[in-house]
């Protein structure tokens, strides 16, 4: 291989790769906390994009139980939307590198 095609098939690969990190903010997981009282939904990138509270979960007395149980919902939904965010990198990327290598290593599994 020379070093024209090496290039080459490095910028294809960066550029399917940011397409690849385009497409994540399509990925979408929901987690819920308190048996469903509080649902988090997050997206591939780990951003939240919606917390539902169920009505009775809403005590003014005890605002200290729904902040645990929004910081429950919160980070176990930014986990499924790493654990998806991965699993649909490795299904863009899938047969773009030589075999052997893994992605993995550089965090974009």
């Amino acid at each position: 291989m020379n070093m024209a095609d090496m290039f080459g098939k490095l910028t294809d690969f960066q550029k399917k790769m940011e397409e690849a990190k385009e497409q994540l903010h399509l990925v979408e997981v929901e987690a819920e906390a308190g048996g469903g009282m509080v649902k988090v939904t997050a997206n591939g990138n780990r951003e939240v994009t919606s917390i539902k509270l169920d009505k009775d979960v809403v005590d003014p007395n005890d605002t200290e139980m729904l902040e645990d149980l929004i910081i429950a919902g919160v980070n176990q939904a930014l986990k499924k939307a790493e654990e998806a965010g991965q699993e649909k990198m490795g299904e863009i990327t899938k047969g773009m590198l030589p075999g052997g290598m893994d992605l993995g290593n550089f965090g974009l599994k």
